[in-house]
């Protein structure tokens, strides 16, 4: 439509000013593109919090692998396309004279581009986060408190919307996102994550549940598409479009298919269910150990650390359906991890200790 050409070439003309007026910071952007990672929750955030607080933790989760989930589907709805691709084939630019958008090697999504699942991912784990925090202080009564609290409130809101605006300054300025798509995934982020905040039934989930609400994501998920399919509409039609005009093939990754990311967010909630409802949890996280806080920092270092070598787990990419089968078991290696095998391994040290003391 004319006005939505309009919006996309007033977002070109943003990311042009980015690019070449803010070159010099093009490394500290580059990292905070990195930071709004959607798995960064998994393998930074989630084992800080959980550890800390597992109620926390297990909003988190559920948190990002929802909001994650409703990015897919608006993606899929909207239709939003990437600066890096539309400057190439739009016609609204005369003599074909399109404007030059210059690519990094984490510009190439295939995805659609609307909303921004990495604003989207951001703001809603950065909400609950903050969030968490202020919860600790909202109970204070006396005077100097509550004015220590109006002060922690805003000092964390203020990170919260740094943080936000970093992040979506970044993925505009690297032409994977327009200005409008980095805007709406904020937004969607913050209303997914109010949403968990009035939803305590997850904090005592079954098994059970955790396994039905899985499937119940992966057959609307696939269900939405194979309609859609029937009707001739392909919501994969980003993919061709990314290998098309993508400035180098190696910077395509199939990790960030839609699918890929459906796949990684499932596995994840899998592996927290099946670390929550498992023996190995109630005994350490349970126990009369998972007060002190020498074992809370000792999951917390041994998580990180654990979780640091699943990078080095490099899933063979040269068959799809293999690729997602495994990026599904790594997926819930990590908070099974977290939540499970790590706290019992440092419990049964700690016992052990314990026991060779006395």
């Amino acid at each position: 439509s004319i006005k939505m050409d309009l919006l996309h070439s007033n977002g070109v003309l943003i990311i042009q000013h980015l690019q070449r007026d803010y070159r010099a910071y093009q490394d500290f952007l580059n990292f905070m593109s990195h930071v709004g990672d959607p798995r960064n929750i998994f393998s930074i955030y989630f084992p800080l919090w959980f550890q800390l607080n597992q109620v926390v933790g297990t909003k988190m989760i559920w948190v990002a692998v929802i909001g994650d989930w409703f990015n897919l589907i608006f993606k899929w709805i909207l239709f939003g396309h990437r600066p890096y691709w539309w400057v190439q084939e739009t016609m609204i630019y005369p003599n074909q004279s399109s404007p030059c958008l210059e690519q990094f090697p984490i510009t190439c999504e295939t995805g659609p581009g609307s909303p921004s699942g990495h604003a989207m991912g951001s703001s809603c784990v950065w909400y609950v986060m903050v969030t968490a925090a202020l919860s600790y202080t909202v109970r204070w009564k006396d005077k100097l408190a509550v004015t220590l609290h109006r002060l922690t409130w805003s000092f964390l809101w203020s990170i919260f919307w740094i943080i936000q605006i970093s992040v979506c300054i970044s993925r505009v300025f690297i032409a994977t996102h327009f200005p409008h798509q980095v805007i709406l995934g904020v937004f969607a982020g913050i209303l997914v994550a109010e949403a968990f905040e009035h939803t305590p039934a997850i904090q005592t989930a079954s098994l059970r549940m955790y396994i039905k609400t899985n499937l119940f994501l992966f057959i609307f998920a696939l269900g939405f598409y194979l309609s859609l399919k029937l009707l001739d509409i392909d919501l994969l039609w980003s993919v061709p479009k990314a290998k098309k005009w993508c400035a180098n093939p190696d910077w395509i990754n199939i990790d960030t298919t839609p699918f890929a990311g459906l796949v990684r967010n499932l596995g994840a909630l899998f592996g927290l269910g099946l670390g929550i409802n498992s023996e190995m949890f109630i005994t350490s996280c349970k126990g009369k150990n998972s007060c002190k806080l020498s074992f809370r920092i000792l999951c917390i270092a041994a998580s990180l650390a654990t979780l640091q070598l699943y990078n080095f787990v490099k899933i063979p990419t040269h068959t799809e359906y293999l690729f997602y089968i495994l990026s599904f078991c790594k997926s819930a290696a990590m908070p099974l991890t977290v939540v499970a095998l790590v706290p019992y391994c440092v419990h049964s040290l700690m016992k052990t200790t314990e026991k060779k003391l006395n």
